[in-house]
């Protein structure tokens, strides 16, 4: 009989691998589209030079003339880039270079055995510090931002042939974590002055002035949470203001209290600065505990591979992890550093327009969706900018889709598997391998890989089978429905 490998799409990575059968179980850099299973689209470079400093945040712009801008920021530098690609240091003077990694506190476990001296104390001291991380956004035609180190407020005001530097805001409060530019064309200092849950904005249309007074629209706002503010966004309508433990709205009401301020969610803080990506009208973030959106509400994300992230992240370097909308798609891609490192190296993928969930491994440590840009842009951890979904380059990565285990009936016959019936939009682009055990935990025995035929014929046989398909050429395939023909044998 021939059986249809018809899963519905997406990863499903929770509790034992068993528990995916009837789903794919593991991939890498393929997606789930229009009911087909394809390859992401590869990566070029952008950049003519590479940045200094680890990337944690970049931004496009226009400015007034037209002209297309790249802004990113690093642990140490501040950059512009034009659209050739060529990349001018705009760092303002005196700027406090901060931290490439994460850094956590001493005491027991931090340092392997023997580190410290038989009988001495582990001292359980110091500061645990977070990556450095920027907050970049425009004020106008001009780039403003903040790191979240360095603390003030910069801008640049354009001048890219003999570049000028971005310059720290006159009367911006300092020792600030985040900014954000509201729809108004009011700035806010998130984290003002070192106060953690303090708000504060400029007037409307001078970011120079911060004091209030009757005849401006600027002023201050102390959040009630127990944490700390971390990132804002701009949702349709309202600005979202998150901090480590909570989400909260600020919305704009006019004279004299400017904004209103009301708790939206709890329990559902950002997992770092980064990790936060808005779209048309709803946020989607990773938390320390989970996905949240809110949408006019906060809710969670029923997870298909939490399990999995939660697990294979490194939690002492999440202030890394960061979001990048793929707009074209429905996607939002989290880079995250793996427990295999300190530095982001797989990804976790939402596709809010299909309602699914995807994994792999790249090394990326900001991006920015296409619009200003035609293409989808992303820094990877050599520091150069590279343009995506462009081409079929993956610089030698595998890409495949591999299903949890088939079996029929209800799993206790062993089947012989003859012949494999593909479903390609161009016949011999990809290949198809199998892993067969006869218990969920027993040895496993691998064949193939085959390149698809019509039919492809195939001999083995097991109780419970996994299917792994890989694409065999730089092209745009397609894989559809597979079918395999099986034939039940005996329960041993």
């Amino acid at each position: 009989m021939y059986i249809p490998v018809k899963f519905p799409p997406g990863i499903y990575r929770n509790g034992t691998e068993y528990q995916s059968t009837g789903r794919w179980h593991d991939a890498n850099l393929v997606r789930w589209y229009e009911n087909t299973i394809r390859p992401v689209n590869g990566w070029r470079s952008k950049s003519a030079s590479t940045v200094t400093g680890a990337c944690r945040a970049i931004i496009t712009w226009r400015d007034n003339s037209a002209n297309s801008y790249i802004g990113l920021g690093t642990h140490s530098k501040l950059y512009a880039m034009d659209v050739l690609g060529v990349l001018k240091d705009i760092t303002p003077s005196g700027f406090a270079a901060g931290f490439v990694d994460a850094t956590s506190t001493t005491g027991y476990g931090k340092n392997l055995y023997g580190y410290f001296a038989y009988g001495v104390p582990r001292p359980d001291t110091g500061t645990a510090n977070v990556a450095t991380t920027w907050s970049l956004d425009t004020w106008g035609e001009y780039l403003v931002g903040c790191s979240d180190y360095d603390g003030k407020i910069y801008e640049w005001q354009l001048g890219f042939t003999t570049p000028t530097l971005a310059a720290a805001i006159t009367n911006a409060p300092v020792n600030n974590k985040a900014i954000l530019v509201t729809a108004e064309r009011i700035l806010f200092a998130l984290g003002a002055g070192g106060n953690p849950r303090k708000v504060q904005w400029c007037d409307q249309e001078n970011n120079t002035l911060w004091t209030p007074a009757a005849d401006n629209l600027a002023g201050d706002y102390d959040l009630t949470t127990g944490g700390s503010l971390m990132a804002g966004k701009r949702v349709k309508g309202i600005n979202l203001l998150f901090t480590d433990v909570d989400v909260h709205t600020a919305q704009y009401i006019g004279a004299p209290f400017v904004y209103g301020f009301e708790k939206a969610g709890s329990g559902c803080g950002l997992i770092s600065t980064q990790s936060v990506a808005a779209i048309d009208t709803a946020a989607i973030w990773m938390s320390k505990s989970g996905f949240f959106i809110y949408d006019g509400y906060v809710k969670p994300l029923q997870c298909d591979v939490s399990d999995y992230v939660f697990s294979n992240i490194n939690l002492d370097q999440r202030s890394k992890v960061t979001a990048v909308h793929n707009s074209k798609f429905g996607e939002i891609w989290w880079f995250y550093p793996s427990n295999a490192g300190i530095e982001n190296d797989s990804y976790v993928i939402y596709n809010y327009r299909e309602n699914h969930w995807n994994i792999g491994t790249l090394s990326r440590l900001a991006g920015t969706d296409a619009g200003v840009f035609t293409l989808p842009l992303m820094v990877d951890a050599a520091g150069e900018v590279n343009e995506h979904e462009v081409g079929f380059d993956y610089d030698g990565a595998t890409l495949f889709a591999e299903s949890g285990p088939l079996e029929i009936g209800n799993g206790d016959n062993v089947m012989s598997v003859r012949q494999v019936i593909p479903d390609e939009q161009t016949l011999g682009e990809a290949q198809v391998s199998f892993k067969t055990r006869l218990y969920p935990t027993g040895t496993e025995s691998t064949y193939g890989p085959y390149t698809a035929a019509n039919p492809t014929s195939v001999r083995f046989s097991g109780r419970q089978v996994n299917m792994v398909v890989t694409g065999d050429v730089l092209a745009d395939w397609r894989i559809g429905v597979m079918r395999l023909d099986i034939v039940a044998m005996g329960k041993r």
